[in-house]
Formats: C-alpha cells, sequence, structure tokens
C-alpha cells in the first residue's frame, strides 16, 4: 500500500502533445523518488480528470493524496472549483488526506528557474 501519492495537476488541452511537459516532470519524479507515486490528472480536455485519478487512489488504499497545480499562477480554477472538489472527495472519503499545494508557478524556486532560462536567452 502505497501512503502517500502526489498527483500533478494540470489544466488540459485538445492537442496532446500540449501535456509532455507534465509528462516530462512526472518521469522525472519517479527516477528521483522511484517508491512515490506520481500521477497526472487534468481540469479538462485530457484524463484523467482528478476526482478520477483521486478515486483510483483512494481505491488502492492511499491514505494521502497531494495536488500539485501545474499553473503559472492561482487563477479562478484554483480559488474556486479545485477546493469545492477536493472538498466533495474529503466528504466522500475521510480516511483520506487531500492537501493543495500552491500552483507550481507561484514557487520562488520555479520563478528563479524561469527568470534564470530567460537571461540564458538573451545571454545567447
Amino acid at each position: 500500500m502505497t501512503e502517500t501519492a502526489l498527483i500533478l495537476f494540470a489544466h488540459g488541452a485538445r492537442d496532446p502533445e500540449w501535456a509532455r511537459p507534465m509528462q516530462r516532470v512526472r518521469l522525472l519524479l519517479r527516477q528521483r523518488a522511484p517508491a512515490l507515486r506520481v500521477e497526472l490528472a487534468f481540469l479538462e480536455f485530457m484524463s484523467p480528470d482528478l476526482r478520477g485519478c483521486a478515486e483510483s487512489l483512494v481505491a488502492e488504499g492511499v491514505e494521502r493524496i497531494l495536488v500539485l497545480p501545474m499553473f503559472i499562477a492561482r487563477g479562478g480554477h484554483l480559488k474556486r472549483d479545485v477546493p469545492l472538489l477536493l472538498a466533495e472527495l474529503r466528504q466522500r472519503h475521510p480516511g483520506t488526506v487531500f492537501d493543495l499545494a500552491d500552483a507550481i508557478g507561484e514557487a520562488e524556486t520555479v520563478a528563479q528557474a524561469m527568470a534564470s532560462h530567460a537571461l540564458s536567452l538573451l545571454a545567447g
């Protein structure tokens, strides 16, 4: 049984290639932390959706699910939609802890990496 799982939660798009960066992050996490269960879920257009992904993990006996939004910033979906969905999941599965992290783009390390990348482009 896996005690904790991480769901990388992305918006989703109609073009399947759009998901490649998130798939790469999932792969890197699995390589760096092989014991950690890492899944990818989407808000719309792609599957699995967050509810389905979380339900599968709960069915497998996961005790804690951390949802990491792969968004640049916390907009309407993360302020309204996702908290409602997590509240519903908490009600349906009181034995499972559901945590919502800040949008990944709001992390200082990510902002620093984006700034470094932008400067490296200018440096040629």
